[in-house]
């Protein structure tokens, strides 16, 4: 893996890279504190008996510790890097969403237990995109929003999409809500590792031209459709 230099980064990034960095090596600390114990408890029931079904149950979860600590450092080195997009033309908002949802039950942590609602106007969101960089920041963005949904609507998350015509042209606009974060904006807070990948998917869509923000009670992207998202 190529090297990163200080050089290739500027001070306010190298700053939050730093705060990323303390908060992805304070949980993986506590994943490998759990994995121990796993491991720990593994050794002991192998030394006294051969219960084939919780041994498995046991290395099951010493694995899935040890995917997650890979995957948070995987989003820390993404993080690190500037964003590199491979934009293609007519790439459809809608779809790229449609296709996030229909692979959320595989691909969402078992906690995200309740319903993501899509509510979208009869209009083409269609533009010069990475499709799969856009992908993951609606997916961390998503479940992001799923852990911060407000207390009095625990079933759903309701994500809509339109088109907003100002004087710079036209832009898709993709808000998450109800949520409720109360540790300041998800997308510069770099409290825990899905905020990390909340502030990895904003980053991405600011390389598309685009902003990310929280808005009262709701998480707002806004994407352009003109010439400006058409921009390498």
């Amino acid at each position: 893996m190529k090297p990163l230099l200080s050089e290739e980064l500027d001070t306010a990034t190298l700053q939050n890279l730093g705060r990323a960095s303390l908060q992805i090596i304070h949980d993986i600390k506590n994943q490998l504190n759990g994995l121990k114990l796993y491991a720990t408890y593994l050794r002991k029931r192998m030394d006294k008996t051969d219960q084939a079904g919780e041994l498995q149950e046991t290395v099951t979860k010493l694995i899935g510790g040890l995917d997650r600590a890979a995957s948070d450092l995987n989003v820390l080195v993404q993080y690190g890097r500037p964003i590199s997009l491979s934009k293609h033309e007519g790439i459809d908002i809608q779809k790229l969403m449609r296709g996030v949802l229909a692979a959320w039950p595989d691909t969402a942590p078992s906690s995200a237990d309740c319903e993501l609602v899509v509510e979208s106007e009869p209009v083409m969101l269609v533009g010069t995109f990475d499709a799969t960089a856009l992908s993951e920041a609606f997916k961390a963005i998503s479940l992001g929003a799923l852990k911060a949904r407000k207390r009095e609507n625990p079933e759903a998350v309701k994500i809509s999409l339109s088109c907003e015509e100002i004087a710079a042209g036209s832009f898709a606009i993709i808000e998450w809500e109800p949520v409720n974060f109360n540790n300041g904006d998800p997308f510069s807070s770099f409290n825990g590792s899905e905020a990390i990948r909340m502030s990895l998917a904003a980053k991405i869509v600011e390389a598309h031209g685009g902003t990310a923000e929280q808005k009262d009670h709701s998480l707002r992207v806004c994407l352009p459709l003109n010439s400006t998202a058409n921009a390498n």
